[in-house]
C-alpha cells in the first residue's frame, strides 16, 4: 500500500472503503471514503509509507485527537493497514468537508467579495483562538489548508475550516524538526519562521494575514524559492493595496507586522475580524460562494435590495438619534435569519476604539422601549460585556423597529458612557425616528420581488458629542 493512488474499493480496517482521491501532498493522499459501519462518506488521509515521518503522523494524531471546534476538521478514527511486507501504512479518518479548499477556489478564477474574505478570516481566527488557548501552533496556515464549507443549505455566509496539523507544535508534542530548521510553506512563512527563530501563536496570525491579502490581490506577496521568499519578508512589509477600505488596511498591517509582539492574538484577532465582518455585511450584497440557479437569482435580488436601501437616510437618522440624546453612539440593528445587520453612528470619542465594540452583545429586539439609566446597577445589564468591558457603556435607550404587520425586526438604540435620564417625550421622538426608518425600508421592499433579506450600511462616522 505504498502507492497513494489506491484503487476504488480498497478497504481500510474492514470498515472504510476508498472511493476516489480528493487531494494529495508529499506525505499523504486524501480520499473520499465510505464508512460502511455508519453509512456515511468520510475523508481518509492515507500516509504513503511507514517512513521516518511516522513521528509526524503521531504528532498530527496527538494534536487532532485533543481538538474539537466547529472551525476545525473533526477527527473520527485512526488506524494502520499492513501490506504484504508487514509494513503499517497509517491513516486518519476525518469529517468530509463539502466544498473546495481556498487555494483551488482562487486558482479557478473565482473572486471573493470583501465580505466573504472577512467571514473566512473570522472562522479561521476563531480556530486559531481555540488552538492557541491550548498551546497548539499550526505553523502552516495557507490557502490549501483552509477548506470552504458548502452546507448545501443556500446560506450566503462563507464558512471555513482549518485542516492539516502535520507540522503543528503542542506543549506535549515533541519538536519534529532540528533546532533552527524552517518548517511551513515558503510563501506564507512568518519572519520568525523564515529566520529559523522559535515560533508561537503570532506566527499563525502573520500567515493568516498573507492569506487574506492574497484573497484581495490574487497573487503571492512573497513568491520565489524559500531563500528568496524568506529574505523578502525580512526586508520589507507586505504591500497592502491603497484602494482597500481603511479598516482592511489597518487589519492587514497589524496581522503582518514584522515584530510578533505587534500582532493581535486570540480574542483580539477574533474581535478585529468580527468588526470587519459587520462592516462588510453592510457594504456588500449577500452573494453566495456556492451558487445554484436559485441562489444566483436570490443573490441578484439581494444586490438590488442593497442598492435601493436608503444608506444616506440611515446615516442621518442614526446621527439625529445621537443628537437627540447628546449620546456618542446610535445604532440601527436588524435581526436576520442568520445574522444581525447594522447601521451605526460613532462620535469622535468612540471612533478610536470602535473595534472594541462587539455590537452583537447589545440587547435583543423588544416589543416595548427599553431604558437602562445606569448599566452598572441595572440587573438586566450589569454583567453585559458592553458595560463591564473596555467600552464601559452605562446608558441605553432602545425602541423597536416594527413592520406594518406588527412584527418587530430590530432596534433603534442610543448608548452613552455616562448614566443619564430620559423623558417620555424623548422616547416618543426616538419611536418616530424608528417609524421613519421602517417606512423607507418597506417602501423599497414593495418594489422588489421576491422579498429578500435586508442589509444596511455599517460604521459611518459623522460628527457627534458625548452625553453630558
Amino acid at each position: 500500500m505504498t502507492d497513494p493512488a489506491q484503487p476504488p474499493g480498497t478497504m481500510l480496517g474492514d470498515r472504510y472503503r476508498l472511493l476516489e482521491p480528493i487531494g494529495h501532498g508529499g506525505m499523504a493522499a486524501v480520499f473520499r471514503a465510505r464508512d460502511e459501519a455508519l453509512g456515511r462518506d468520510v475523508a481518509v488521509k492515507l500516509f504513503h509509507t511507514e517512513s521516518a515521518q511516522s513521528a509526524r503522523v503521531d504528532g498530527e494524531l496527538a494534536v487532532l485527537a485533543a481538538l474539537d471546534h466547529h472551525a476545525l476538521v473533526q477527527l473520527f478514527d485512526a488506524g494502520a493497514q499492513h501490506d504484504e511486507f508487514g509494513r503499517a501504512n497509517r491513516y486518519l479518518v476525518m469529517a468530509l468537508v463539502q466544498g473546495d479548499d481556498l487555494h483551488r477556489f482562487l486558482a479557478s478564477g473565482a473572486r471573493l467579495s470583501a465580505r466573504h474574505i472577512a467571514e473566512i478570516g473570522y472562522d479561521i481566527a476563531e480556530a486559531l483562538d481555540y488552538i492557541h488557548a491550548r498551546n497548539v501552533v499550526h505553523r502552516d496556515i495557507k490557502p490549501s489548508n483552509i477548506l470552504l464549507v458548502d452546507y448545501r443549505d443556500g446560506s450566503v455566509r462563507a464558512r471555513a475550516k482549518l485542516t492539516d496539523f502535520g507540522i503543528a507544535l503542542a506543549d506535549d508534542t515533541a519538536r519534529l524538526t532540528a533546532e533552527g530548521a524552517t518548517t511551513g510553506t515558503a510563501a506564507y512563512l512568518s519572519p520568525e519562521q523564515a529566520s529559523g527563530r522559535s515560533v508561537g501563536a503570532p506566527t499563525d496570525v502573520y500567515s493568516l494575514g498573507l492569506v487574506l491579502l492574497e484573497c484581495f490581490t490574487r497573487h503571492l506577496e512573497f513568491p520565489g524559492s524559500v531563500v528568496e521568499s524568506a529574505i523578502a519578508r525580512l526586508e520589507r512589509d507586505p504591500v497592502i493595496p491603497a484602494d482597500l477600505p481603511e479598516i482592511w488596511r489597518r487589519l492587514l498591517s497589524a496581522l503582518t507586522a514584522r515584530d510578533p509582539l505587534n500582532r493581535p492574538i486570540r480574542h483580539e484577532l477574533v474581535a478585529a475580524l468580527k468588526q470587519v465582518v459587520i462592516a462588510e455585511s453592510g457594504r456588500h450584497s449577500a452573494a453566495t460562494l456556492f451558487e445554484s440557479e436559485t441562489s444566483r437569482a436570490l443573490a441578484k435580488a439581494r444586490f438590488e435590495t442593497v442598492d435601493t436601501l436608503p444608506g444616506e437616510a440611515l446615516d442621518r437618522v442614526t446621527a439625529l438619534a445621537a443628537r437627540l440624546f447628546s449620546a456618542p453612539i446610535a445604532i440601527v440593528s436588524i435581526i436576520d435569519h442568520d445574522r444581525t445587520w447594522f447601521a451605526s453612528h460613532y462620535g469622535p470619542a468612540v471612533d478610536a476604539i470602535a473595534q472594541a465594540v462587539d455590537l452583537t452583545l447589545a440587547p435583543l429586539p423588544s416589543d416595548e422601549p427599553v431604558v437602562v439609566l445606569d448599566g452598572r446597577v441595572d440587573e438586566r445589564t450589569k454583567d453585559n460585556p458592553l458595560v463591564t468591558g473596555p467600552l464601559g457603556l452605562r446608558f441605553y435607550v432602545g425602541v423597536p423597529l416594527r413592520r406594518r404587520t406588527g412584527d418587530v425586526i430590530g432596534t433603534l438604540s442610543v448608548f452613552d458612557f455616562l448614566p443619564g435620564e430620559v423623558t417620555e417625550a424623548e422616547i416618543v421622538n426616538l419611536e418616530d425616528l424608528a417609524a421613519l426608518i421602517m417606512s423607507q425600508l418597506e417602501m423599497r421592499q414593495l418594489t422588489l420581488q421576491p422579498t429578500v433579506e435586508m442589509t444596511v450600511p455599517a460604521f459611518t462616522n459623522p460628527p457627534g458629542q458625548n452625553r453630558r
